[in-house]
């Protein structure tokens, strides 16, 4: 935030006095060490090594924590957006501030200058005036302009009390608003241990593997995601998918495709690194669509579409609280920032549970 932004804000929330506590944050996973393997006794194995079905334990562990990552990730990057809106927000009230201000000091200035014309003609009524006045003509049309100066008075005063109450509903805003974006502040901080508390414990959970039990895990991933997506295809959901992308949509899988092989970073827009919904609200950006930032705002707030009737460019949101997203690009498949420790991929558009699709270039 520039210098000047910071001084507007400051001067906006010199009328806040209290900060809203956030709620508790919900409960975070401990960190799991890997199941360890009981030997196998066979000709073929070493002591060490696991059986597949502990990696099987492992692998859903692992899904298990990085979809709990995502989720917190979703509430981290939601309560940024609030965050950056307030703080916008916070600007033009501290703009309105400053210019009620200046708006004030000048209609006193206005006030005190009426008051001082009052005390040069005496404060006498306009009988007395009339009385002692040598040209009762130019007196007459001094009381028509004294009596347009009344009503101009009586205006200026009116203002002036819009002004102090405008003044004083800019500092409520300012102080509502304050408190909002230190909520949103705290929130951000919450979400931001839990991720940091799923990937360290997922990352641990890892780490505890041998080479090759690591390498039958990857496999395990792999060999998972052929079959949900061998399962979707099964259904002959490509039988009725022929949409054409418009062409917003072909530039939205342009620019997600051109970033295959970059990081997947929790919090990232690019352009170096990405979360999931990250990815996609770039990519539509690029193509003069802003959507919103997060998976769940994007399931929430777009027009959803059926799966059949999906076309390259339309979102494809997974899971039950719409915690990943990745882009349909055609022929089955989507393009999408995976998770932690993965990086930009292409891959089969049911290799995992679809919750539905929405479509960011509806109508």
């Amino acid at each position: 935030m520039a210098r000047g932004r910071r001084g507007l804000i400051s001067a906006a929330v010199t009328v806040v006095c209290a900060v809203t506590v956030l709620a508790a944050p919900g409960p975070a996973f401990a960190a799991a060490g890997a199941p360890r393997p009981t030997p196998t006794p066979s000709a073929s194995s070493s002591p060490a090594a696991s059986t597949d079905k502990e990696l099987e334990e492992v692998r859903e562990r692992l899904e298990k924590l990085y979809r709990e990552a995502a989720a917190a990730t979703d509430a981290y990057n939601a309560a940024e957006e609030k965050a950056d809106e307030q703080s916008r927000q916070l600007v033009e009230l501290a703009k309105k501030i400053v210019k009620g201000k200046e708006k004030l000091a000048e209609l006193k200035e206005r006030a005190g200058a009426a008051a001082r014309a009052q005390y040069r003609t005496g404060g006498l009524p306009p009988e007395a005036q009339l009385m002692l006045s040598e040209d009762p003509e130019e007196f007459l049309d001094g009381t028509g302009r004294v009596l347009q100066g009344e009503r101009a008075t009586k205006h200026l005063i009116e203002e002036t009390k819009r002004t102090q109450e405008d003044l004083e509903q800019y500092a409520a805003d300012a102080s509502a608003q304050w408190k909002k974006l230190e909520a949103n502040r705290k929130a951000k901080a919450t979400a931001q241990k839990k991720i940091e508390k799923q990937i360290a414990a997922a990352e641990k959970l890892e780490s505890q593997l041998e080479k090759e039990e690591r390498e039958r895990l990857a496999e395990l991933e792999r060999e998972a995601a052929r079959k949900a997506q061998n399962d979707w295809l099964d259904t002959g959901i490509l039988d009725d998918l022929d949409g054409k992308a418009t062409a917003r949509g072909k530039q939205a899988v342009k620019y997600a495709t051109a970033q295959i092989g970059k990081p997947y970073v929790w919090g990232a827009e690019g352009p170096d690194s990405f979360d999931c919904s990250g990815l996609t609200s770039q990519a539509w950006a690029s193509a003069g669509r802003g959507i919103p930032r997060t998976s769940q705002q994007q399931w929430q707030q777009l027009t959803r579409v059926p799966v059949e009737d999906m076309r390259p460019g339309d979102l494809v949101i997974y899971f039950d609280d719409a915690s990943h997203v990745g882009m349909y690009i055609g022929d089955g498949t989507i393009v999408h920032a995976p998770r932690p420790g993965r990086t930009v991929t292409i891959a089969g558009a049911g290799s995992m549970p679809i919750l539905g699709v929405v479509r960011p270039d509806a109508g």
